[in-house]
Order: C-alpha cells, then structure tokens, then sequence
C-alpha cells in the first residue's frame, strides 16, 4: 500500500511554517533535518547551511506534512507552482519503480531514482502535466 503526503517548498522559512502549523495541529516533528546534516554542503553559503533540508509533522492519524527549504545558491527558485509536491511512500524498492517509470513517463526527471545518504531509495520529478512528485522508499520505515 502507498501512503502519499503533502511536500511544502519555502525559500528559507520552512522551520518558522512548520513551528506555525504544529502550533496549530499539535504534536511533535517525526524528523527535522538541516542541510548541514547533508555531505558536500559545506560548501553552502553560511546562510543556506541552517536551512531546513526535511521536516515532517504527522497531522492525525495517516497524514505527515512534510517540507524544505530551497538553496538559491543551486539554482532553485520558489515560485507558485512549484512549492507543493506530492510525496509518495511505497511498500517496496519494486513499487517505487513502479510509481516512479509510470508517472513521470512523458515528464521532467529531475532526480533520478537512487540510494540516498539518507537511506533511502528516492527520485523526483514533474509528470507531463506540471504536478510535481517525489518517491520516497524507505526498507528502515
């Protein structure tokens, strides 16, 4: 079974949002990760290494919102449109693929499907209608 979850972009105010939204759902951060935390990113601009690179909040009982900041220094510029993503967890490195080869077919791969420092098997991409998505599996979760 695949769980989906919102995935927010901001442009260096993610922590803030998110501290906002668990004032309002309640609860506790399942992860919370600074770019910091990444290999190669001390070459970051000091102003981008604090940056949040992934934050989730589970919002009742079958829901995470989840979200990052952008790196300016890389390239990357929040405008509407592109900072939602549909994030997809599938039950297995198969199903990933899966998910993955069928929805982005006649789109945009913007990370390909591979192991992550992260321990996870992930990619990104935009689906040939201009919905953003990310497949995300985790063996450890």
């Amino acid at each position: 079974m695949v769980q989906m979850n919102p995935y927010l972009n901001f442009d260096g105010t993610a922590e803030a949002a998110f501290t906002f939204y668990k004032g309002v759902f309640g609860g506790e951060f399942a992860a919370l990760h600074r770019m910091s935390g990444a290999p190669g990113t001390e070459q970051l601009p000091e102003d981008e290494r604090n940056r949040i690179m992934h934050i989730a909040l589970p919002v009742g009982n079958h829901y995470t919102l989840m979200g990052s900041d952008i790196l300016p220094s890389m390239g990357h510029k929040l405008q509407e449109g592109n900072n939602a993503h549909l994030s997809l967890h599938p039950d297995s490195r198969e199903e990933a693929e899966r998910l993955f080869n069928g929805l982005s077919e006649g789109g945009i791969v913007e990370m390909p499907l591979m192991d992550t420092f992260w321990g996870a098997y992930f990619g990104n991409f935009k689906d040939k209608f201009g919905i953003s998505w990310m497949v995300n599996y985790n063996p450890n979760m």
